[in-house]
């Protein structure tokens, strides 16, 4: 793994889903899976408002990321209200699509891996509006999300068993599912 000139984000390469949880994925209800999506999707959102000004002319744009070594595309339709998240097992159509290792997807939100050399290295894709997907970086970027410790606030009263139980699935799979004061 590369990166870029002056980067201080760590080298490190991008793991594999374990196979066990790649089946756990695939198997996963689609429908529950969705709401449970949108719904971090809509908090992050309401901590994060600055993110959606940020998407500026993209802020009804439709993403799809999809998973290369997992047979699972996510959307992202900010036009729905509220906003939609929904998994696919075939890529849906959409303005920008983004594929790349699921590892990879997530660690871009942490600022694991810079996304211009993921881009350029190939391990990551943008095909159709590249301005928006590059808006929905920069979004992303600038709101510092952490998108483990949105879901462990989900839980309520049981944020701090799940937020552990996040970083015992980050710490045994090596998928960035939390960010970091090393990677800020």
């Amino acid at each position: 793994m590369t990166t870029l000139a002056g980067d201080t984000r760590a080298a490190r390469p991008i793991p594999e889903i374990p196979p066990f949880l790649a089946l756990g994925l695939r198997l996963a209800p689609s429908a529950p899976a969705g709401r449970i999506l949108s719904e971090v999707a809509r908090r992050i959102l309401n901590r994060h408002p600055r993110l959606i000004e940020r998407l500026g002319p993209y802020r009804q744009s439709r993403f799809a990321l999809m998973a290369t070594d997992v047979p699972i595309s996510f959307l992202l339709d900010l036009g729905k209200d509220p906003v939609c998240v929904s998994l696919h097992a075939a890529p849906p159509e959409a303005d920008a699509r983004i594929s790349g290792k699921l590892a990879a997807l997530i660690g871009l939100v942490h600022c694991v891996w810079d996304g211009d050399a993921l881009f350029f290295s190939r391990d990551l894709t943008i095909e159709g509006d590249t301005s928006a997907a590059l808006a929905l970086r920069n979004a992303i970027d600038d709101a510092e999300l952490d998108i483990g410790a949105e879901i462990a606030r989900l839980t309520g009263p049981l944020a701090g068993p799940a937020a552990r139980i996040i970083s015992l699935a980050e710490g045994l799979t090596g998928v960035p599912l939390t960010r970091t004061e090393a990677v800020r």
